[in-house]
């Protein structure tokens, strides 16, 4: 009963002071506890609470845009000004809205493979690589298949078109970038893919990569496309290395031949040049002296024409000195009664010389 007389006193007094806020409110235009904690709203203070909060809200708008970043504001979803770098200010939410981008960074995306070892913040590790065949494997043009693995390095050229043109940027470079990587590929030979074509096929595919993001109007530069591994798939590649051998054993036994002909060829004309002029000079020598001979005999004739005897004689006599000029002659005088034989008239003429 004591219990029940204490609820009843407590409810009482609940009934007391609802009764005197009923008196407060109808009579003061406010309400008041009993005790010493005591407010009341007034005009002057609602005022001076919205003033507050206004200036709070209004505070709101202020943001920064750090070096290397651009910030873009928004005013009921539109796009109505790109900010650079500094202490910026736009209207608060949500009237306006502002996104700041880092337009400096250089962001990558893998295809082909995958680095396990970067979910966890470190550096690229050959162990850690996880191939991707589904993505790796393109058709050449001479219809094989070459292993391709690269990374595509990009960057943010025009802020309100990254934000507004496209949903997921690294989902679109990484499409847009086995695309134009597959259509660059599927017009090179297997040969100058796997060896002398690789810096060809990154150029190309870099400005084929960049001319279909324009398109998009994406806002993105591509800043490198870089191949990691171009190679034949894993199943033939002993195949493909015995082909690379037996290429390399030609290139130099090939190298071997034309050392060789360099070396010969040269001799062998300089030997032909050699022979030509001699019988150059030779056949000049012959003419001229057929011309000299020729001209001789002209001569020898005019005179012969004019008095034969003598001409006959002179070639009579020019005829012995040629034959006998060349032999050992022995003079005898047709006066002396003997001549002595033990004077080897020869063997003392040898002696004079």
């Amino acid at each position: 009963m004591a219990g029940f007389g204490d609820n009843g006193n407590n409810w009482n007094d609940t009934k007391n002071m609802q009764k005197k806020r009923t008196q407060s409110s109808d009579g003061g235009g406010g309400f008041a506890f009993d005790g010493d904690f005591n407010f009341e709203f007034t005009p002057k203070k609602i005022g001076f609470i919205c003033g507050v909060a206004l200036v709070l809200w209004l505070g709101t708008g202020f943001y920064r845009v750090n070096p290397g970043q651009e910030g873009v504001e928004l005013v009921f979803g539109k796009s109505t000004a790109v900010t650079q770098a500094g202490l910026q200010y736009n209207y608060p939410y949500p009237i306006g809205s502002t996104t700041v981008l880092d337009v400096q960074q250089v962001r990558r995306v893998d295809i082909g493979y995958r680095n396990r070892s970067s979910r966890f913040g470190n550096d690229v590790d050959a162990n850690n690589i996880e191939d991707v065949p589904a993505e790796s494997l393109i058709l050449t043009r001479d219809e094989n298949i070459v292993d391709t693995d690269f990374t595509v390095f990009w960057r943010i050229k025009d802020t309100t078109k990254f934000l507004f043109n496209i949903r997921d940027p690294q989902q679109t470079v990484k499409i847009a970038a086995e695309s134009a990587m597959r259509e660059i590929v599927g017009q090179t030979s297997f040969d100058n893919a796997v060896t002398i074509g690789r810096e060809e096929i990154e150029t190309l595919t870099k400005r084929l990569l960049q001319e279909n993001l324009d398109s998009y109007s994406a806002g993105i530069e591509i800043e490198q496309v870089e191949l990691q591994k171009s190679d034949p798939p894993s199943q033939v590649i002993d195949a493909f290395n015995d082909v690379q051998r037996a290429r390399q054993d030609r290139d130099r036994l090939r190298n071997e031949a034309e050392s060789y002909a360099n070396s010969v060829v040269p001799e062998a004309r300089g030997n032909a040049v050699r022979v030509i002029r001699e019988a150059e000079g030779f056949k000049e020598k012959a003419i001229k002296e057929s011309e000299g001979e020729a001209s001789r005999f002209l001569k020898v004739y005019k005179e012969y024409k004019k008095s034969p005897k003598i001409v006959r004689k002179r070639i009579y006599l020019d005829t012995l000195a040629k034959l006998y000029g060349q032999v050992d002659k022995i003079l005898i005088d047709p006066d002396a009664s003997s001549v002595l034989p033990y004077i080897k008239l020869p063997d003392a003429k040898k002696k004079d010389k």
